[in-house]
Formats: C-alpha cells, sequence, structure tokens
C-alpha cells in the first residue's frame, strides 16, 4: 500500500520541524484550514505562538517558494499589511526530513464583510498597494494565469483521468469546450492584458480583518495574472450589486496603481477558469486522504451535473456585456 506523504507528517514529527529552526515547542499544536498544504498553530515557550506550514510535496520548486516569500516580503517592508515567513538561521524555507516548511507569526483577525462598502472601498486600496509593487517585477518561477494553464490543462487531466460519470462525458466535453472558446473571446476583447505578480487567491478566506483593516495571508497561489483576479473575487449578488462593488474598489483601488478597465473583460471569464480549474484541483489531490473526507460530493453524479449547469450560466454570462469601470 502506498502512503501518502502528508501519512508521516505526525504531531511530533510537525512539533520536531519547530524546534529544528531553533524556536522551541511548548507542545501545543491546532490544525488550521488548508487543505493544499498542512497549517498548524504551534505554542512557542516564552513567546508567541507561531503558524508553521508544511509544503505540499513536489507542487512548488524551491525557487518558487523563495518567489513567495520574497514578494511578501517586499509588501511588509512597505508596511503593506501582509503576513511574511520569519527569517530563521538566515533563511525563511526550511527542511525536516521530508518536508519543507516555512514559519508565520500568527495573525489574529476576523472574516471581512465584503457587503459593506467602505470595506470593499478599504480592500480596493490595499490591493491597489499590492499590485503597485507586483507590477514592479515579473515571477521568474511561478505561472502566468491564463487560459491554458487554468483551462485547457484542466480540461485535458479531467478528461485523461476518467473522472466523469459515463453518461454525463460527452455533456460534460461539449459545455467545457464551449466555455472555453467563450473564454478565449473574452480575453479577444480584452486585448492585451499586462500580467503582474498577484494575490492569486484573493477570496474571504485569505483575508483577516481586524481594526486597522485587511491583513492578507496565505500566498501559497501567488502567480502572474491581469489585475482584476485579485478584485473579482470581492463581488458576489446579481449584476448591479457587482457593479456597485466594483465602483467602491476601484475608487480606493486607483489612489495607488491604475487599473486597465479592459481587464473587465475578463471577471467572468476568470471565474469560469476558476470553476474549471478547482473540479481539477480536486481530481489531482484525490489521493490524498484529506481530499475524500473533506469532499465526499467530489465525483458524484449530481456533482457532476451541477457543474455542467454552472458553466452554461457561466457561458450565457460571458456573452454579456462586461461591469464598467
Amino acid at each position: 500500500m502506498n502512503l501518502h506523504p502528508y501519512s508521516t507528517l505526525t504531531p511530533d514529527c510537525a512539533l520536531d520541524a519547530l524546534d529544528s529552526t531553533g524556536l522551541r515547542a511548548d507542545g501545543r499544536l491546532l490544525a488550521l484550514n488548508s487543505y493544499e498544504n498542512r497549517v498548524y498553530q504551534m505554542g512557542v515557550e516564552d513567546a508567541d505562538p507561531v503558524v508553521v506550514k508544511f509544503y505540499r510535496p513536489e507542487r512548488w520548486s524551491d525557487a518558487a517558494i523563495f518567489e513567495e516569500h520574497a514578494y511578501t516580503t517586499e509588501l511588509a517592508a512597505r508596511e503593506i499589511p501582509v503576513v511574511a515567513p520569519l527569517q530563521l538561521n538566515g533563511t525563511t524555507l526550511h527542511t525536516h526530513g521530508s518536508f519543507r516548511f516555512a514559519v508565520y507569526p500568527k495573525q489574529g483577525g476576523r472574516m471581512p464583510e465584503f457587503d459593506r462598502a467602505d470595506t470593499l472601498k478599504w480592500m480596493g486600496r490595499f490591493l491597489g498597494r499590492i499590485h503597485a509593487v507586483g507590477a514592479q517585477a515579473d515571477f521568474a518561477h511561478r505561472p502566468t494565469l491564463n487560459l491554458e494553464t487554468f483551462g485547457i490543462a484542466s480540461r485535458d487531466f479531467l478528461r485523461s483521468g476518467n473522472w466523469l460519470p459515463a453518461d454525463l462525458v460527452a455533456a460534460w466535453d461539449s459545455v467545457v469546450d464551449h466555455a472555453l472558446a467563450n473564454v478565449a473571446t473574452c480575453y479577444d476583447r480584452a486585448g492585451k492584458v499586462r500580467a503582474i505578480r498577484l494575490h492569486g487567491d484573493c477570496h474571504a478566506g485569505n483575508v483577516l480583518w481586524t481594526a486597522d483593516g485587511p491583513h492578507f495571508v496565505d500566498f501559497d497561489d501567488s502567480r502572474m495574472g491581469p489585475a482584476v483576479q485579485d478584485l473579482w473575487m470581492l463581488l458576489s449578488g446579481e449584476r448591479e450589486e457587482q457593479q456597485a462593488q466594483m465602483n467602491e474598489i476601484l475608487s480606493g483601488y486607483e489612489d495607488f496603481a491604475e487599473f486597465d478597465p479592459r481587464e473587465l473583460h475578463l471577471v467572468e471569464a476568470l471565474r469560469t477558469l476558476r470553476l474549471i480549474h478547482y473540479a481539477a484541483w480536486l481530481a489531482r489531490r484525490w489521493d490524498d486522504p484529506a481530499f475524500p473526507a473533506a469532499f465526499p460530493w467530489f465525483n458524484t453524479q449530481l456533482y457532476w451535473q451541477a457543474r455542467i449547469l454552472e458553466l452554461r450560466e457561466q457561458i450565457a454570462l460571458m456573452d454579456e456585456p462586461p461591469l464598467a469601470a
């Protein structure tokens, strides 16, 4: 029986890993909500607790991880509220046994209220600051979010693995091809837009809100892509609501960074790519026992029927005019 690599990441192993950095774990360990990596809050003797992230084996190269760390460290140095890794023994990336890990200061906070206009404007200001820095250099070792990497590669992975029930294959193949063709059309309408360094996964779960405003955590999915990728996930509701929300976001964003309104052609296209990529992500991780336990509905008849309907809705949305800047 082939055990998943994370099967050897026992509590003792995790605590020993922290000890190896020179910080002395006091035995308190709390697993945090993370599936791509394994993340724990750990108590430290005579110091504040820390958060330790054990990277999924073979996902990122060391160079790609160091780029993530360098980006967040650069942002933190400019007093932008991101949680950057601690440098211990001269490095931010550590190894214990077969695991690579990083140690972060614990950041408190609550879920932001994206239904509030002032919250959205505040988010826009800080995303503008993040993107103003992100636009100053490119990643060399991290991928770009585009039609190929998130859409076509995900579709092809799902097709090659026999993940769909036989009676839904034809319907899925048709709708996913139609959806990706519409994504390509949206990119054509937008024209040549600039790719910058992004947070990459800027949803409510990766923002901690305090009295001082937002604190951005978990840049693990940081990559190159259009700026609007970090904005559209703040939107919700009907079109009129999303338009009002985008107006608030951009009113704060453009205090610090210029926004190219052509990128609004990509909002529904990027949402479509995320939906397809998410299904492929679950399939790629299905050998990790944590995934069948956490996502028991994946790969069922109802799941794929819902995805087909979802993509049909996205096809219609991509045919509509974009939001206005």
